[in-house]
């Protein structure tokens, strides 16, 4: 069995060297580097790339959620899993929006915090328990209990937006960055970026996770 290679960024050597001691206990998983900064792994990253990089926020230079963002972008298959004591409700968000698959805190249990990486590794989310709600809070309850007027915005967005930025939206909610909606459905990063813009003017909203609310919301897809 292929074993789950993992890159740990923690600023504090003495929770990364027992996070190190604890991780290299299971058999499942490969501990190939452990960095007190972001830039060093974003270095590591250049000449091998990790299945799955825990992410501390709080790092001198580059803090995690800028992190997340860059590893993301230039390399799409890997899963970052935020691993931090930070539980302000906006870095939740924005963690989930640079691409973040997970978000544990640092008092998870070492064996589920494993079990966390391994469900990453095969693309799936997850999150503490005691930030869960974050991530959903802006989920409305429908307006009506008829199924096709359990949100009456979904037609009206469907009719300002073209299909190929339907597509784009839905690929968006999913917590893909320009470079993987690119890959997605085989276009230039560039063009995808341009489609995202659109987007946002369409649905008039500031950014990427004001738009996946308002499709959320609006049970689009």
């Amino acid at each position: 069995m292929k074993k789950i290679s993992i890159y740990l960024v923690e600023d504090y050597f003495l929770a990364r060297i027992s996070y190190r001691y604890a991780l290299e206990k299971f058999e499942e998983i490969e501990l190939i580097g452990d960095f007190e900064s972001a830039d060093e792994c974003i270095c590591a990253m250049e000449k091998r790339q990790a299945d799955v990089v825990l992410m501390d926020l709080g790092l001198e230079n580059m803090n995690g959620i800028e992190a997340t963002k860059i590893i993301k972008e230039k390399y799409p298959n890997t899963k970052v899993v935020i691993l931090t004591s930070h539980e302000n409700d906006s870095e939740v968000r924005a963690s989930i929006a640079s691409g973040a698959s997970c978000y544990a805190l640092k008092d998870i249990k070492i064996e589920t915090l494993v079990e966390v990486i391994k469900a990453a590794s095969f693309g799936a989310h997850w999150y503490d328990p005691q930030i869960e709600k974050v991530p959903f809070s802006s989920i409305p309850k429908p307006e009506s209990y008829e199924f096709d007027k359990l949100y009456p915005d979904r037609e009206k967005i469907k009719k300002v937006l073209t299909p190929r930025e339907l597509e784009v939206l839905e690929l968006l909610v999913d917590g893909k960055s320009n470079v993987e909606i690119a890959d997605e459905i085989s276009i230039s990063a560039h063009t995808a970026k341009a489609h995202v813009g659109a987007i946002l003017d369409k649905l008039n909203v500031d950014d990427r996770v004001q738009a996946a609310v308002k499709a959320v919301r609006s049970q689009l897809f």
